[in-house]
């Protein structure tokens, strides 16, 4: 995954911080920090690189009254690793918790971390988790200095608000301090026209529930994929069937299916793919019997 990459470019970029002036347990902390990213993402040891960044972060609330900025960038880089980590694990339920045990105070939680944490809680339906922490965040002025703020204002606008249809709070946030402080004329207007548009939404289907219609996007997505099957597949038979003797047909079909499999890298173990499966199967069916039921019906007259 792009995120364990990035997990693992973080901790060597913190590796490279440790100088030799530092204390030996410092750098034994950024050699651990390593180890942790190469657990995650060579060895896909998700449970042991856990494990270490635990026992990192415990070394380093000993430590931090040494060196606090240093302390703090090998903190985040756990954290971030450790986020990974359990995601891997599925058990992102416990994710923000386990992050609150280290940094006590929402606010104090790096924006890195924020935005990692907000778009996990998304992606698994449940936005919710982080509203609370995300508006305490955002309300601290010491945080409006950090270089990832507007991201973390973005993501909460788009990933939290606007899919639960807090709208009215989107707009507070827009023209607000922290909307007009952190987006430019255009991206306000933007953001307004997403909020508009989903008050329009909640007015055609007042009786939606918001975190079902999260839940149905990746249903809508799946969707999406099998009418491009389909299209493709029907093409194909469109521009094959007037000179389908010649051509050999079966292959051909074997081929384009592959070819699906390889480029969505469909796994027929998931419960989501099921759907997929039995659309594919009904719509070859639907096309057997378009160009050889007539043979068939001719053999049993």
């Amino acid at each position: 995954m792009s995120s364990s990459w990035t997990s693992l470019a973080l901790a060597r970029s913190f590796g490279s911080v440790c100088s030799p002036l530092l204390s030996s347990t410092l750098t034994q902390m950024c050699s651990m920090l390593d180890s942790a990213a190469e657990q995650l993402m060579v060895q896909k040891d998700f449970q042991a690189a856990f494990d270490t960044c635990n026992r990192g972060l415990e070394s380093l609330a000993i430590m931090e009254q040494e060196d606090n900025n240093r302390c703090g960038e090998l903190k985040a880089g756990f954290c971030i690793v450790g986020i990974q980590a359990l995601a891997e694990l599925n058990q992102w339920h416990g994710v923000f918790f386990w992050v609150l045990q280290h940094y006590e105070h929402q606010e104090k939680i790096p924006a890195k971390i924020m935005q990692m944490c907000i778009l996990l809680y998304s992606k698994v339906g449940e936005p919710a988790v982080m509203q609370e922490a995300a508006r305490v965040w955002l309300q601290c002025l010491s945080n409006s200095r950090v270089a990832g703020f507007g991201t973390v204002a973005e993501l909460y606008l788009l990933h939290i608000l606007v899919p639960l249809g807090h709208t009215d709070e989107a707009r507070e946030l827009i023209a607000g301090e922290v909307g007009s402080g952190t987006f430019t004329e255009d991206q306000r207007q933007t953001a307004l026209d997403i909020v508009e548009e989903k008050e329009h939404q909640n007015k055609e289907n007042p009786h939606c529930n918001p975190n079902s219609e999260i839940a149905a996007q990746t249903v809508s997505a799946q969707g999406s994929v099998i009418h491009k099957l389909e299209a493709m597949l029907r093409l194909l038979y469109r521009r094959l069937l007037p000179g389908f003797g010649s051509f050999p047909l079966q292959r051909v079909f074997l081929a384009a299916i592959l070819l699906y499999m390889l480029l969505v890298r469909l796994d027929p173990a998931l419960p989501s793919a099921f759907m997929w499966i039995s659309k594919l199967l009904q719509l070859l069916k639907q096309m057997w019997r378009a160009m050889f039921a007539p043979y068939y019906q001719i053999k049993t007259l």
